[in-house]
């Protein structure tokens, strides 16, 4: 029962996308959920109850209520709210696989994650980790990454099982996390220390620790795994690091309290909570374009899934 279990998670996580490179924008004081489509605001849809992070997977949209003890999901497509699951905890980080089936949602004042049905909200299995975790990240090989930020460790999960693979200590206070394309490499966005801690993820040892902005607390990396960029939230900042070598490349000014980043077919975007708003920054000249007017609050984004070539070709 358990391997067949563990095999039915695993093929989930290659399932194929939909709506490919939709951003989804939560809003957590307007308590809306927007959606980006090349560069332009398409859609929006009202989401009760304070949504702090959001993810994305199997054409749906999956949004956190800590203070509501609840998930809410929502047709990527259509924006309708489908149905709300109960939780038993304050639900904050959040990953969802690929075919949209099974969640992972940590508890930030319960000190555990849980793997969840996202058809029904049904409790599949539980597991301690440190204290006040953050957000969560899920690679192709089955493990759920966990940013552990008062315990200033990141964890390492066998998601079908809920075992603990590893702990690795980082900076202070870890909080965003983000996988490169080829998943050999994790990054750690530490918002007390003020810098970004690098983790090989074959050995599951950190590699570095390079200085960022003041209180980094978002981290995405472009497509072809060349730069780094990091949401600097005092600073009003992204910072944009060379990956290879971890030098900085660029500053870019965006709004007040930039949070969540997210990548989309050339553009990163960038939740500026104090603004409301979301900057867009073109990748090949890392320059600000535009900012869009959201609901009040923006913090978390999410990416529909693009198709990878082999996929493509299918």
């Amino acid at each position: 029962m358990i391997r067949r279990a563990a095999l039915s998670l695993l093929l989930s996580l290659v399932g194929l996308p939909a709506q490919a490179g939709t951003v989804y924008v939560a809003s957590q004081q307007g308590a809306q959920l927007t959606r980006v489509e090349a560069g332009k605001v398409a859609g929006s849809t009202s989401v009760a109850g304070a949504p702090a992070t959001v993810a994305a997977g199997g054409g749906l949209v999956f949004l956190t209520h800590p203070d509501g003890q609840a998930i809410t999901v929502v047709d990527g497509a259509t924006g309708q709210v489908l149905r709300r699951l109960p939780y038993r905890g304050q639900a904050f980080g959040l990953a969802a696989s690929a075919d949209g089936r099974t969640l992972f949602a940590a508890d930030w004042s319960g000190h555990r994650i849980d793997r969840i049905a996202a058809a029904d909200g049904t409790l599949e299995a539980s597991a301690p980790t440190g204290r006040d975790p953050a957000h969560l990240v899920l690679d192709r090989a089955g493990r759920l990454f966990v940013a552990d930020r008062e315990s200033h460790q990141v964890s390492v999960f066998d998601a079908a099982r809920l075992t603990r693979l590893a702990t690795i200590p980082v900076g202070t206070a870890p909080f965003a996390l983000a996988l490169s394309p080829d998943e050999r490499r994790l990054y750690v966005g530490n918002v007390r220390s003020n810098d970004l801690t690098v983790i090989d993820t074959g050995g599951l040892e950190a590699l570095a620790t390079v200085p960022v902005g003041a209180m980094p607390y978002g981290v995405a990396v472009s497509p072809d795994g060349a730069r780094i960029l990091v949401t600097n939230q005092h600073a009003g900042t992204v910072t944009v690091l060379d990956a290879g070598t971890l030098a900085l490349a660029a500053t870019v000014t965006v709004g007040r309290y930039p949070e969540g980043i997210a990548i989309a077919q050339g553009r990163a975007y960038v939740a500026n909570w104090f603004s409301d708003s979301v900057s867009v920054i073109d990748l090949a000249t890392l320059q600000e374009v535009t900012r869009l007017t959201v609901a009040e609050g923006p913090r978390s984004l999410a990416v529909a899934a693009e198709p990878s070539p082999k996929e493509e070709t299918r």
